[in-house]
């Protein structure tokens, strides 16, 4: 599983037009899914993205990142990326076959959501496998890459 962290201050997407999701101060999260993801690398992700400190305590004059999501309240956008495992090394048309297909990628995608959801954050969310429009306003900017892969059974 890979993950993008955006820290933002706002973040929209729209589908035709139209906003189907849309935060203030918080995370964007570009998500892709590997054919080999399990409960294991989710609960791993969901824990990162909700606990890892991104934001700045307003109390702390050096702006160290002090504060998780969940302490500042902020609200997170998740959007499907299966374009986060876009194997470009060869020829001059990216390789997509280390992303899981839509069927299983949508059921992983969705259960990561429906996980996201159990904190008290606001979560808003794009709409999987459609040509979205994501608008985002980065903060710092501040982008992170998050990787969990399943051990290989050897």
């Amino acid at each position: 599983m890979r993950v993008i962290i955006q820290r933002v201050l706002s973040s929209q997407v729209a589908i035709a037009d139209e906003i189907v999701g849309k935060i203030g101060r918080g995370l964007n999260l570009l998500v892709g899914i590997s054919p080999t993801d399990t409960e294991v690398e989710l609960d791993w992700m969901v824990r990162k993205c909700l606990d890892l400190r991104l934001f700045p305590n307003p109390e702390n004059s050096e702006g160290k990142w002090e504060n998780s999501i969940q302490e500042i309240g902020g609200e997170i956008l998740v959007v499907s990326q299966f374009t986060l495992y876009g194997d470009c090394r060869k020829g001059r048309r990216p390789s997509f076959s280390q992303s899981a297909s839509p069927d299983i990628a949508e059921k992983i995608y969705d259960r990561f959501v429906e996980k996201l959801r159990q904190s008290t954050l606001k979560i808003e969310t794009g709409r999987f496998g459609a040509m979205m429009q994501v608008s985002i306003e980065n903060d710092g900017p501040v982008t992170l890459f998050l990787e969990r892969e399943a051990p290989k059974n050897e």
